[in-house]
């Protein structure tokens, strides 16, 4: 079996795209890869006293319409080509939030799990130590990933501002509030998968979401708080998972309770509660839902998983969850997804108005930042359905047609350097 290439998939959507809505192709080969891809070797003393030496990575796609922007994650499958894809595709969520920011993501191959916090905190200064000539808040701007957080990112934060010798709140998003963070921003990833599904279930009549069964793959950031807030707007949360397996429960899990149960150190294999089963990965996608959220990694919904899936809308919270072979079954199937470089947009939309604030000094509060949220989310869905309309096309080749033409223009409109 041919093995599953990220960057190829990207880029196989993007031709697609490209030859779908007529663009321009005189400027689309200098998106077709990085403009920077940068490896770094980060040893790090462990608290046995050993060294151990970790690879890290920094790739910055586009920087044509505004600094590079992207996460950091920690991950021990974490490869170079995985991280260029993860590039691409901020670059292509920017533009089609039509926010000024390039595409840009970092990663260290490393299982955190492994690592204690004080091993994790070295690792982090080190690796912050190794990318500071590539980042900054008008060059590029890190924020949380896989397997990192606020945590993670105050420690960044830190290292960079004590090499240039004073604070420097605008390099970073995702971190605390306490540290110039922003109110919302923790939640906001999760919270547009949710504004997503709710603009999509009303293109076909559905006002609200009650009833309306999720599962939810995937119980990280995305995860947990798009399943929190899918049940505090009355959706049956059916099925949840992590890394140790599914739970599922046909009446609807508590997704506060059972995020509780982790946040404790456990994980859903020990869940146990009235009515709870215990199912598998492939059990938790092709359970009986009306809404199935991928947030786990990329590469989950492939061909065999697309043939056996019974929702009517997948929803993608993580970066490249579905195969480019799967979206050809589920649109002949008639299952309506709602691409990644649009459903998970929210967290790089609230680091922008986190950027902002930081540079203008200013602390909004987080009613205003989740209004200013789902109005800019809303303003996007409304440009996709305009150009699925116009091109008799899916939502994801609507958006990378929206994304592409803006960087193009913004490619054309510049020039090249002599």
């Amino acid at each position: 079996m041919k093995k599953y290439d990220p960057f190829e998939n990207v880029q196989t959507v993007m031709e697609q795209a490209a030859i779908l809505g007529k663009i321009d192709r005189r400027m689309f080969e200098i998106i077709k890869n990085p403009q920077r891809e940068t490896k770094v070797y980060l040893p790090v003393e462990m608290d046995d006293g050993s060294i151990r030496v970790f690879e890290g990575y920094r790739v910055q796609h586009s920087n044509i319409r505004g600094p590079f922007k992207g996460g950091i994650r920690y991950h021990q499958n974490c490869d170079l080509n995985e991280i260029k894809a993860l590039a691409t595709w901020m670059s292509l969520k920017c533009a089609v939030a039509n926010i000024p920011y390039g595409g840009a993501k970092g990663g260290i191959q490393v299982d955190p799990s492994t690592l204690s916090k004080r091993e994790l905190c070295r690792l982090t200064r080190r690796y912050t130590y190794a990318i500071e000539p590539l980042i900054g808040a008008d060059k590029d701007i890190p924020a949380p990933d896989v397997n990192t957080n606020a945590q993670t990112m105050a420690w960044v934060l830190d290292t960079y501002s004590m090499l240039h010798g004073k604070p420097c709140p605008g390099v970073v998003t995702g971190k605390p509030v306490e540290l110039g963070g922003s109110r919302g921003r923790a939640s906001a990833t999760g919270r547009g998968v949710v504004i997503a599904t709710q603009l999509a279930l009303k293109t076909n009549g559905v006002d609200s979401l009650d009833g309306v069964k999720v599962a939810v793959q995937g119980m990280g950031n995305v995860g947990a708080n798009a399943a929190r807030i899918f049940c505090h707007r009355n959706a049956c949360v059916v099925a949840l998972s992590d890394v140790s397996g599914g739970i599922y429960c046909e009446s609807g899990l508590d997704a506060d309770v059972v995020s509780a149960f982790l946040e404790e150190g456990h994980l859903l294999k020990d869940y146990q509660a009235e009515g709870v089963s215990h199912i598998s990965n492939t059990e938790l996608l092709t359970c009986d839902c009306d809404v199935l959220v991928p947030a786990a990694l990329e590469n989950q919904i492939n061909a065999e998983v697309a043939e056996q899936l019974r929702c009517r809308y997948i929803v993608e919270g993580a970066n490249g969850p579905t195969t480019v072979e799967a979206d050809a079954i589920l649109e002949q199937r008639g299952i309506t997804l709602i691409p990644d470089i649009f459903a998970n947009s929210g967290g790089v939309i609230v680091s922008y108005f986190e950027w902002v604030q930081n540079i203008q000094e200013l602390t909004w509060e987080r009613s205003q930042v989740n209004e200013m949220l789902e109005k800019l989310m809303t303003a996007s869905f409304g440009e996709l359905l305009e150009e699925r309309k116009k091109t008799a096309c899916s939502y994801r080749m609507a958006a990378y047609i929206v994304a592409l033409r803006r960087l193009l223009y913004a490619e054309d409109i510049k020039g090249l350097f002599p």
